[in-house]
């Protein structure tokens, strides 16, 4: 099963890269972004230094100067290459990652087929989830790229991924109560699926009582934020969050422009005008949090977040309250460990934990998220300003 796996993940990273010009695939627009090559060669050099080497008898690096080029952030294992500077880095192409890909797939093959022990497969499991959160990271950085085209082009041009299509529309608005009181959240240890480290332990926390809204908050209901001068009001905003609002003369969510007096949003499937039913996206903390405070309401700690969201609907299930598949939903939580939570030795314990401040917490997935990664524990972070993951809101307020 876990080879099985494998094949069928890495299958999908190079189908997402698929529609891409070898060019567009070797730049990037920003220094949180990364080339769609940079994607596929880290990903694969994790499994390279993370799983074959030591494990594999006789396993020789492709290329010694990959652990220089595709570690991203960990620093037990060296060095590396700036972040911001990825995409100037024109070589190794896309040809050579690809040869990089088939050759560390082929001695995965043979490491699965020697040995099968249950460390090893939760190290390739590590690496397979690893992998996904990668697909939706190459997709939000295809789409920051490709928004700087003023010919507006197309990635998906069935809206599958992100845009008109993507998902239905928000049910009706409403609110929804929860008693408050203890609550229990978190991973359970004896859980057999697979959760990151940072989702344990389960642990109990105390709620009081609060309402929930039943859908996520729309594009119209932004355009009406904008037109009362929400992006104009520092009463609004926290004082990072208007500092950085007037520093980089934000008006309104990310991909928006308005043409010919109406407001447009750049997608995966183009550019199209903003749909009032559909929930909006692309928005930093700060501004969820600000249009919460207009709306006269919050956002949901990740205890309440957590204890109100319905189960992950089975594939293809009705989601009308939109907990999953359509937005990432920011929460007033910071990202901080768990009560007894203790991070892996090693470079493993790199992944999650040394990440653990100055971010906040946001739950459910979105479009682009693997469906194996929509579930109610999952901690997604962002640095409060951060616009280009594909995120939203819901909103909450103490109970009535």
């Amino acid at each position: 099963m876990t080879a099985l796996r494998y094949d069928e993940v890495r299958e999908t990273t190079e189908a997402l890269a698929a529609p891409l010009s070898a060019e567009d695939q070797t730049v990037q627009s920003m220094p949180d972004a990364s080339p769609t090559t940079w994607h596929r060669a880290h990903t694969t050099w994790f499994f390279e230094t993370l799983v074959l080497n030591g494990r594999l008898p006789g396993y020789e690096p492709f290329d010694p100067a990959y652990a220089y080029l595709f570690n991203s952030y960990y620093e037990t294992l060296g060095a590396r290459h700036p972040r911001p500077h990825r995409g100037l880095v024109t070589r190794p192409g896309v040809a050579e990652v690809g040869d990089y890909r088939r050759s560390v797939d082929k001695a995965m093959g043979e490491l699965l087929e020697r040995r099968e022990d249950p460390a090893l497969c939760g190290l390739v499991e590590l690496g397979l989830n690893h992998e996904q959160q990668h697909q939706e990271l190459l997709l939000m950085d295809i789409k920051h790229l490709l928004s700087f085209n003023p010919l507006h082009p197309v990635y998906s041009p069935d809206g599958l991924l992100d845009g008109p299509g993507a998902a239905l529309a928000p049910a009706a608005g409403g609110w929804r109560a929860h008693p408050g009181g203890v609550v229990a959240m978190g991973v359970d240890n004896a859980d057999e699926r697979f959760a990151f480290d940072s989702e344990y332990p389960r642990h109990q926390a105390l709620v009081e009582g609060f309402e929930v809204a039943t859908r996520l908050v729309t594009g119209g209901q932004w355009l009406d934020f904008m037109s009362d001068g929400g992006y104009r009001r520092p009463e609004l905003w926290m004082s990072d969050g208007w500092a950085t609002v007037q520093s980089l003369d934000w008006q309104a969510p990310m991909y928006w422009e308005q043409l010919d007096g109406r407001w447009h949003s750049f997608t995966l499937a183009g550019l199209h005008p903003v749909d009032p039913l559909d929930a909006v996206c692309h928005l930093s903390w700060y501004e969820a949090d600000a249009f919460a405070r207009w709306a006269g309401a919050r956002l949901p700690t990740e205890a309440e977040w957590e204890t109100a969201a319905a189960e992950p609907p089975e594939a293809g299930g009705a989601d009308p309250e939109g907990w999953f598949g359509r937005v990432w939903q920011w929460t007033a939580s910071a990202y901080s460990p768990y009560p007894g939570f203790r991070p892996s030795a090693g470079a493993l314990g790199e992944y999650n934990g040394k990440f653990m401040v100055n971010q906040q917490v946001l739950r459910g997935s979105s479009s682009a998220t693997s469906s194996g990664h929509a579930r109610r524990t999952y901690r997604n972070f962002f640095p409060p300003s951060a616009r280009w993951a594909f995120a939203g809101l819901r909103l909450c307020r103490d109970a009535s």
